[in-house]
């Protein structure tokens, strides 16, 4: 069993060690995140700390899943709401990982879930996202009732440096939380 929680700014902070063991995990894998491999865990924390002053002005939410049995982050999840004027209602799903000893469990599903949840309780309706064209992360999100754009040739490189197609999809969300969600930071045991 997991316990997904949404992250303070310290929480961040005091979290980056954990998160970068995660980070270098899924980079090591092979899942395309933004970084080459092999990714030093001392630059993976760093990065996680850097993140901690968007999450505490709200820029950036970040959500964890603990591992009940012994603690350890067991995967995660990130929200970047849109800040122009006429794009509030709108925001970005980014950097789902789950570490490679959780993965087949449902846990990117009950991340997403929880941000999802989230979203609507912050009046955002609209969620976009990219991820790499054949992934297993591309069939996650098309299960999960997400809408597929379109792909884009050679968009970004996997771990080892090599090109590969993104796809972008996005899922409409609704307007009203779902009745008895409750989506408190801390509350949502999975």
């Amino acid at each position: 069993m997991y316990t997904v929680r949404r992250l303070a700014a310290g929480e961040l902070r005091d979290s980056a060690g954990p998160l970068a063991e995660l980070l270098v995990d899924t980079v090591g894998s092979g899942y395309s995140l933004g970084f080459l491999a092999p990714l030093d865990a001392a630059e993976a924390a760093g990065w996680w700390r850097a993140l901690a002053p968007d999450v505490a002005a709200g820029r950036l939410l970040v959500w964890a899943a603990h591992h009940d049995a012994d603690h350890r982050i067991a995967g995660t999840v990130q929200l970047r709401p849109a800040t122009p004027a006429n794009g509030r209602h709108r925001a970005e799903v980014a950097k789902l990982m789950v570490h490679r000893a959780d993965r087949g469990r449902g846990l990117a599903g009950r991340l997403l879930t929880a941000l999802e949840s989230a979203a609507v309780e912050h009046g955002i309706r609209t969620l976009v996202l990219d991820t790499e064209t054949g992934s297993p992360a591309e069939r996650l999100y098309a299960a999960a009732g997400w809408t597929r754009v379109g792909t884009v040739p050679d968009y970004a490189t996997d771990p080892s440096g090599t090109p590969h197609a993104t796809t972008v999809f996005y899922k409409a969300l609704p307007a009203e939380p779902a009745a008895g969600a409750d989506v408190r930071p801390g509350r949502d045991k999975l």
